[in-house]
């Protein structure tokens, strides 16, 4: 039976790239049928580096069948994978998420879960010696990974490994850092052909804080400019969003990733409260800069207070 890889929904370049990784792994280095699958149309930055490494985009899938091998890698939520995942037989999760619970096992599994800024990276240690076998674009998926999850190394998540292994696959590569996440990070702007609903849905996560369900979006741009200008009509989209996915209220955190600094989206009281218990902002308008702000996984998700 295909071992069936993917990542969360909404994919973003580390869950659309350590799919494509770990599938190869288990097809070329360990013998093992597996596919790279999708819980969703990655981002442009996603796309980007599919194009660039000159990869096939995985099939996207709604669903998984009972019984059916998968390997769950950059996440360990349930909220972010299929309703019917413990239907599945989950044979390893490879993360860098902290554990959330509720997922369950039809035996013992290999986990792997290191407070790392990639799962990417997580997957290089994996292979080992091995990780020499990879192809360039294999090689190139997971650079891409590392550095869109590490904002190319600005993130307060990287660590002195993160950095070191992507500095290797460059080397390996010859590719220059700087440059080439600058063209990443230019596709990842271009946010044109987006709906509001899509940008709100486009990189979130769904958390509860103190009894209210969030939709936690994160933005990562160069431009923050052309997602600031829709604001109104952001706002303005966050109810009927937030009404169809069953939450209270969407969170909308705009990275500026050259300055290093997050806006937030205010629409009403709950969000300025939100900005002023979790952040120690003063809000006098509808958006609040965050200096310093980068991560959802460090520095939002963990400080949210109602």
């Amino acid at each position: 039976m295909t071992t069936q890889v993917f990542g969360h929904k909404s994919p973003d370049t580390d869950s659309t790239g350590s799919p494509i990784i770990w599938a190869w792994y288990m097809n070329e280095v360990k013998g093992e049928a597996a596919k790279p699958v999708l819980l969703g149309e990655p981002n442009t930055e996603a796309a980007f580096m599919l194009t660039r490494w000159n990869l096939d985009k995985p099939e996207i899938i709604s669903g998984v069948e009972a019984g059916a091998k998968v390997v769950i890698v950059d996440t360990n939520n349930p909220a972010e994978l299929p309703a019917d995942i413990n239907a599945a037989d989950i044979t390893a999760i490879i993360d860098h998420h902290k554990l959330v619970g509720g997922l369950e096992t039809k035996g013992p599994i290999d986990i792997t879960v290191r407070p790392l800024a990639c799962t990417a990276t997580i997957m290089v240690d994996l292979m080992g010696d091995d990780a020499a076998k990879m192809p360039e674009a294999i090689k190139g998926a997971a650079l891409s990974c590392i550095l869109s999850d590490t904002l190319e190394f600005r993130s307060p998540t990287t660590t002195p490994h993160d950095k070191a292994v992507a500095e290797k696959l460059a080397a390996d590569l010859g590719i220059d850092i700087a440059s080439y996440a600058a063209e990443m990070f230019e596709a990842k702007s271009d946010v044109s052909a987006f709906s509001d609903a899509e940008l709100l849905r486009m990189d979130s996560k769904e958390y509860t804080v103190d009894g209210k369900d969030f939709r936690v979006s994160v933005l990562e741009t160069t431009a923050p400019k052309l997602v600031l200008d829709r604001k109104d009509s952001l706002m303005a989209s966050m109810v009927d969003v937030a009404k169809e996915d069953g939450a209270d209220q969407v969170l909308l955190f705009v990275v500026d990733i050259l300055n290093e600094e997050a806006t937030l989206l205010v629409p009403n009281d709950l969000v300025k409260t939100v900005a002023e218990k979790s952040f120690g902002a003063t809000v006098t308008g509808d958006t609040v800069v965050l200096p310093g702000i980068m991560s959802r996984k460090k520095q939002i998700i963990p400080n949210l207070k109602v």
